[in-house]
């Protein structure tokens, strides 16, 4: 089912720049404090290309595209930037230390996939998308007509895969990232090799893990190229789009909760919600000076027994849990698997039920943030952080990966920030040249 092909990657000439000083963080992570830091590291660090600075004469002429296209150009005349001879695959390793204080490798491989409607059933999906991200993709896609970053794709099996990719040579790329993260790759040109991956690989169905809106930019762009050919032709570039496969068996795949902050609402008062949730859930207080390790531990193993988020106000921390009939009337119209989860409940009956906040509101953050961090959680509402201070925390536990795959492979989906897979893949390693 899944079409994998190798390609010639276009690869930062290592003689000529250090891998560190060029590559970022995916585009949606990047916070306008990273942009600056990576501009200053090098003239040819990548987030020129993937998140350039917007300037005040900016035109339908002269913008962050056209200048995005202007530097892989140049890079490319310069040198900077050079394509691979051989058709290839490249083997990716992260090793990382997780916030548990464990150390892991996620291994995958990074090849091209073909680009197929959700409809085919290859492709699958967990999460909503948004209209003006993809409209920021797409755009810049057109002008550059090249993949930068790889799309984050999970499938599954025993490890028949990962056995036929040896990564013991000396890695073509060796790099540290900002994180503490070590990232190699290793150039896979070896047709035998490439052909039995591609066989092992030709029946599996494929999870988007990360990259769901650069996804369905490929998927838009396909299908105007599409058109302006007057028809499909199935070996075009664009077909294709560059990807980084995981088996969804593989030890290093660790999915980190994501936490709400709830802000500025217009009136907030802890003993309302208080009692508008005990009517949905079970509700324990716990001690209000909770800190970041003491939550993680609680929800864990509350969490073995099902549903188990945590409340933290100003002052008073409370453990949600165990639903009562009161709360199926906010998700009596979703799947047993949706209802399974603790983000759809948290959504449905906390955020839209109990504080009322709309659909709309939250898929624009209105009044809900995201962070990994629990630490980072609590300092918000504590008011030991600069800026606004919060009304109310959730605290959650991370989500199965394999709820995951059955929730996309049901072709349902999840709240925005219901999975956050951990490392992040690195932006720069390689990169899909459709011309």
């Amino acid at each position: 089912m899944a079409d994998i092909r190798p390609f010639s990657a276009l690869r930062y000439n290592l003689e000529r720049v250090s891998a560190a000083q060029v590559v970022t963080q995916p585009y949606d992570k990047i916070s306008p404090a990273m942009q600056e830091r990576y501009y200053a590291a090098s003239p040819y660090n990548l987030v020129r290309i993937i998140l350039g600075r917007h300037e005040a004469d900016d035109n339908t002429l002269k913008n962050v595209y056209t200048r995005a296209a202007e530097y892989g150009e140049k890079w490319r005349q310069e040198g900077v930037l050079k394509q691979d001879a051989a058709p290839s695959i490249y083997g990716y390793s992260q090793t990382f230390v997780a916030p548990s204080g464990s150390t892991f490798e996620r291994r995958g491989f990074i090849a091209l996939g073909r680009v197929e409607d959700y409809s085919a059933k290859v492709v699958y999906r967990h999460e909503q998308t948004l209209a003006k991200p993809k409209a920021d993709r797409l755009e810049l896609l057109r002008v550059t007509r090249t993949h930068y970053e790889q799309l984050f794709l999970l499938y599954e099996d025993a490890g028949q895969i990962d056995s036929l990719l040896s990564l013991s040579a000396k890695p073509a790329i060796n790099v540290i990232d900002e994180y503490g993260v070590t990232h190699r790759v290793w150039q896979i040109s070896d047709p035998a090799v490439i052909a039995s991956v591609q066989k092992e690989m030709s029946d599996k169905k494929l999870v988007i893990a990360d990259g769901h809106h650069r996804y369905e930019t490929a998927l838009n762009f396909r299908n105007e190229c599409r058109e302006a050919a007057k028809g499909e032709h199935l070996e075009a570039s664009y077909e294709f789009v560059m990807m980084t496969f995981v088996n969804m068996n593989d030890p290093g795949l660790l999915v980190l909760p994501t936490h709400r902050v709830v802000h500025s609402l217009s009136s907030f008062s802890a003993e309302g919600f208080l009692k508008r949730a005990g009517e949905l859930f079970e509700v324990e207080e716990v001690d209000g000076g909770i800190d970041a390790s003491g939550v993680t531990e609680l929800l864990r193993k509350k969490g073995r027994d099902g549903t188990a988020f945590l409340a933290v106000t100003s002052n008073r921390a409370f453990l949600l849990h165990s639903p009562k009939t009161a709360a199926l009337k906010y998700v009596a119209d979703l799947s047993p698997r949706q209802r399974s989860l603790d983000v759809v409940l948290l959504h449905k009956c906390l955020l839209e039920g109990v504080l009322q906040l709309s659909e709309e509101s939250i898929r624009n953050q209105q009044n809900l943030s995201y962070v990994r961090e629990a630490s980072e959680a609590l300092a918000a509402v504590r008011g030991q952080t600069a800026g606004k201070k919060a009304d109310l925390v959730f605290l959650m536990n991370p989500c199965p990966v394999l709820k995951v795959r059955d929730i996309a492979f049901a072709g349902e989906v999840m709240p925005q920030k219901s999975t956050d897979f951990y490392p992040k893949l690195l932006s720069g390693l390689t990169a899909y040249a459709l011309d």
